[in-house]
């Protein structure tokens, strides 16, 4: 358990460091580009830390990965029990998704706003309770409801969301959502976007 909660620790410190490093690269960009001066010790603690952040993007980061895709410090919590320091906001919804997959699609809506496309969300992290509840109200879908087997749900992983998709958004995601790591990958949910982090 200690190791998790080392792991979970880590995410969230590697999260709120990617946010500084967001807040540092707009002062840049303010700046047409200056960075401070580095001091005569080699560089200032902004500097360093600017670095270590970049060093830590998971823009083009790669994961140790279980046999079914899982990230092996998620797969130790175990589907639907992921904890809240290894969830982050999506925007400024209530949806949370694992931190990596949360700040790619912040990434993407955000870029999709820019293309003059909007993309909304609906369902995000799931937790085992809520899977259940969701067979109960909408059958499995192996037996042509809307639900996963409770435990084996890629929403229970932090991993999926559906979103909220008109037909010009759709045409959008489909062009534009691998390179963020999103895929559709369930037949009848073209709603159903998966996050595929990279394997190590």
């Amino acid at each position: 358990m200690g190791i998790e909660r080392m792991g979970s620790r880590i995410a969230d410190i590697q999260s709120r460091m990617i946010a500084l490093q967001t807040q540092q690269a707009g002062r840049n960009v303010q700046q047409q580009g200056v960075k401070p001066a580095s001091g005569a010790e080699g560089g200032t603690f902004a500097n360093a830390l600017e670095d270590a952040v970049a060093q830590t993007s998971t823009s083009n980061k790669s994961y140790s990965l279980n046999s079914k895709g899982i990230p092996t410090d998620l797969a130790g919590y175990g589907n639907g029990r992921i904890p809240a320091s290894a969830l982050e906001q999506v925007g400024n919804t209530r949806h949370k998704l694992w931190a990596p997959a949360a700040q790619s699609l912040n990434q993407m809506i955000g870029d999709a706003k820019k293309d003059g496309v909007h993309i909304g969300i609906t369902d995000s992290y799931r937790p085992y309770a809520e899977q259940v509840d969701l067979v109960r109200r909408k059958g499995l879908y192996s037996q042509g409801g809307l639900a996963a087997k409770p435990g084996t749900s890629e929403h229970g992983w932090g991993m999926a969301t559906d979103l909220d998709l008109n037909s010009k958004a759709l045409a959008w995601m489909k062009q534009n959502g691998e390179k963020y790591g999103f895929e559709m990958n369930v037949p009848r949910e073209n709603w159903h976007w998966a996050y595929k982090p990279k394997s190590l």
